[in-house]
Order: structure tokens, then sequence, then C-alpha cells
């Protein structure tokens, strides 16, 4: 009985610190909703556009070492930098000036793919689920573009539409979740096991849609401090390899956060634990 007692108190007590922080989230959304999307999509499209400057800063060392790796000649070497450079750029400032989106999702989404081949990633863990991550953010600002056609057809019946947009929230959020695969360390102390465990939990509110806004906030605090923390490039020498590695990592961080605050704008989508709990 008094086993029963205690967890019941203890039930009592995680349901009012989640209310809490529930009521945190709101108060952050209300405030927010009016700036969040814009700040969602400039992070979302920032490892692109430092992608697409890099390609004019680093002109010859990318050709050259497309050169060296593939031996395709100078010439192809070279369309592949103009075309990288030129296709990220229009995109980034296609999404920033909501202009034909869907189309520049797909430039960027080619990017992704062609990149992931030509720089040959796919067969590291690390960069691929963070490219997979990316992925699922283009895939959040589709939805969102599909939430905007959806409000200019008032009183048209949009089932069609709407599922549409529940699955391409569903899919992206479980993409942009990948992230944190990455991130995680399997290192038996304490302090790992923690975060593990923590990590492990918010991950999975994500990917069934479980207290979605409030889990993508605490995701977006957690990536953002251990970003700055990790990926401090800023701090190291200009004539140090090292810079480029953590700044490449620094902005596609910075691109995931994005995702992550489309969730919070967005919120889970219909194929999700929130929204079907709202149906009860």
């Amino acid at each position: 009985k008094i086993k029963r007692q205690r967890n019941r108190k203890g039930l009592m007590a995680y349901q009012q610190v989640v209310s809490q922080a529930d009521d945190v989230a709101d108060s952050v959304l209300r405030r927010s909703k009016h700036y969040l999307p814009h700040l969602a999509r400039i992070c979302l499209i920032a490892t692109f556009l430092e992608d697409g400057l890099r390609m004019w800063f680093q002109w010859n060392e990318q050709r050259d070492y497309l050169d060296l790796t593939w031996r395709c000649g100078p010439v192809l070497a070279t369309l592949f930098v103009v075309v990288n450079m030129v296709v990220q750029i229009i995109g980034c400032f296609m999404v920033l000036l909501r202009k034909y989106v869907h189309v520049a999702v797909g430039m960027l989404f080619a990017i992704i793919v062609i990149q992931s081949m030509v720089y040959t990633v796919l067969w590291d863990a690390k960069f691929f689920l963070r490219n997979i991550a990316l992925c699922g953010g283009l895939l959040l600002l589709l939805a969102e573009i599909s939430g905007e056609v959806k409000t200019m057809f008032a009183g048209v019946p949009t089932g069609d539409a709407n599922k549409k947009q529940s699955y391409m929230q569903l899919v992206g959020r479980v993409l942009v979740v990948f992230m944190f695969m990455t991130l995680f360390s399997f290192e038996f102390s304490p302090l790992r096991l923690v975060e593990l465990a923590v990590g492990t939990v918010l991950m999975l509110a994500m990917a069934i849609g479980f207290k979605t806004k409030l889990a993508a906030l605490v995701l977006v605090a957690w990536l953002t401090t251990l970003n700055f923390v990790l990926n401090s490039f800023w701090m190291v020498p200009y004539n140090r390899i090292m810079r480029d590695f953590l700044k490449y990592d620094f902005f596609q961080t910075l691109s995931v956060i994005g995702g992550l605050l489309l969730v919070v704008a967005l919120g889970p989508g219909g194929v999700s634990y929130d929204a079907h709990k709202k149906k009860f």
C-alpha cells in the first residue's frame, strides 16, 4: 500500500512537471509565433548557403579535390563546382523569398544526393545520418508550404492535402531525429548514461508525436548548446584544416535546428499521438 502511494505521488509529480513545462513551451510559442517560422527557414538553409559560398571562396581547392579524386579533368570539376554553387545559392534565396519553394526544395535535395555520392559520404555513418536529418528538414519545409496552399482555398475539401501534409510532417520529424544518433557516445559513465537515456526519450517522443512541441524545444536548446560548444570553428586559426570541418558541422547542425524549429511552429501533424489524443 505504501509503495502504491509512493508510485502515485511520483506520477503526480511527473505530470505536474510536464504540465508546467508545457505551459512554458506554449508561452514561448505565443510570443514567437510571428517570427519563429522565419527563423526556422533561415536556420534550415544555413548549411546550403554556407556551402555555396564555400564553393566561391575555395574554388581552386574544390576543383582540384574533385579532379584528383575522380580524375574527371579540370573542365568537369569546374562545372560541378559552378553548378553546386549556383543551385545552392539560388535555392536558398527562393526559400527565403517564398518563391517556388517546392522547386527550391527539390534543388537542395538533389544537392544532398549528389554531394553524398561525389564526396563519398555514403559510407560515413555520421555524415550519412546528418544528411538524412537534412532531408527531414526539407520535408518539413514542404509540409509548411502545403499548409499555406490549403489556407488559400478555404471552404474547398482538402482531405488528401491534409493527409499528404500529415505524412510529410511524420517522415520529416522522424528523419530529423537521426541527427541526434550522431551525437551519442556509448561510454559507460554516469553522465553519458543520463545523456543517452534523456536523448532516447526525447527522440522517441518526437518520432511518435508525443508532447511534440515541448520535445522539439528541448532538443533545440540541447542541440544549440552542443553546437556552440563542440563546433566553435571561430576559435580555430584560419590555416588549420580543422576549422573547415568544424564550420561544416556547425552550419549543418544549424540547419537541423531549423528543422526542429519548423516542428515547433507547425506542430506534429495529423499522424501523431498528440493529434490522436485530441480526438478522444
